[in-house]
């Protein structure tokens, strides 16, 4: 990860923006546009290995989904994004790093009603190594209990990437960060587990794989990608509700996402895990799968 003193706004490099690279200093909006105050904006999160990025076509079709979701249509075809993703990459020599498509509304109007602004979309590419620190890897992270809960289907676009349904997600995360962990579970609305604040979560309960429904919560493409990766190896995989008090009975926990990978958990407030072989198994499958270069132990 970018150390704190770099700020992300004065860097070397390019970013794609609204068809053709510029420097990265120049990438600028205006203070009003819409995105900042209305969270009309929809993005990205994707890596590449070994200079591929990872089921770029599925994060690019989900990203105009997401777009189709939110009321604008993004002036570019998914091939279009694909290749200003690639581009982006070579302009700045990433190789194994992290690509962040985002697309807003722009400044025309400003109110709550925006339907003639201008849609733009931006890509940036930078190194960006393990999320978590590498020396939780064989211990887990320690999470804790989020105040905030994913809100219901019907009151949010849960399935898409949309800049607005962050915002619990950094009071979350900041809160658990100011408290000691490193990062938060959330609830659902209706108390059941969904997700922590930027990945899914699965549970290991009697030799079985046990994550929530795709209901409140982000189908994340690390997610279904896991989930394939443990058919594979004949782990039974069961989508369903959770209560948080069953953790009790889990013997492993870890998250999924494309910025987290695979990333064991040993503890949520009072409930310990171990990082056991269900969890192993499957990070090493991923990073298998991705090209990711072997881990020191």
């Amino acid at each position: 990860m970018a150390a704190a003193t770099t700020p992300y706004d004065d860097r070397d490099g390019f970013i794609w923006y609204d068809g053709k690279l510029v420097p990265w200093r120049d990438a600028k909006v205006h203070v009003l546009t819409h995105a900042l105050h209305y969270a009309s904006s929809v993005f990205e999160g994707e890596r590449s290995y070994a200079g591929k990025i990872f089921k770029l076509t599925e994060h690019t079709e989900r990203l105009v989904k997401g777009a189709d979701t939110m009321g604008f249509k993004i002036p570019f075809s998914v091939a279009q994004i694909e290749e200003a993703c690639r581009e982006t990459c070579r302009a700045n020599g990433i190789v194994d790093g992290y690509v962040r498509p985002v697309a807003w509304r722009g400044s025309e109007m400003m109110g709550v009603s925006a339907q003639h602004n201008t849609i733009h979309l931006a890509v940036a590419t930078w190194s960006w190594p393990a999320y978590f620190s590498p020396e939780f890897r064989n211990k887990g992270i320690r999470l804790t209990m989020a105040e905030w809960r994913r809100p219901a289907p019907d009151t949010a676009p849960a399935g898409t990437k949309a800049a607005g349904l962050y915002m619990i997600c950094t009071l979350s995360k900041h809160s658990a960060e100011n408290k000691g962990f490193h990062d938060a579970l959330m609830l659902d609305y209706r108390g059941f587990i969904a997700e922590a604040t930027g990945e899914n979560v699965f549970l290991v309960i009697d030799g079985k794989l046990h994550t929530p429904l795709a209901e409140c919560i982000l189908n994340g493409i690390t997610r279904q990608t896991v989930m394939g990766l443990a058919r594979k190896r004949g782990i039974e995989v069961v989508e369903r509700h959770i209560k948080p008090e069953e953790m009790a009975n889990a013997t492993e926990l870890f998250l999924t996402g494309t910025a987290a990978e695979v990333t064991a958990v040993g503890s949520i407030d009072a409930y310990n895990f171990t990082v056991g072989n269900v969890t192993q198994t499957l990070r090493d499958d991923y990073e298998r799968l991705v090209g990711k270069a072997p881990v020191a132990a």
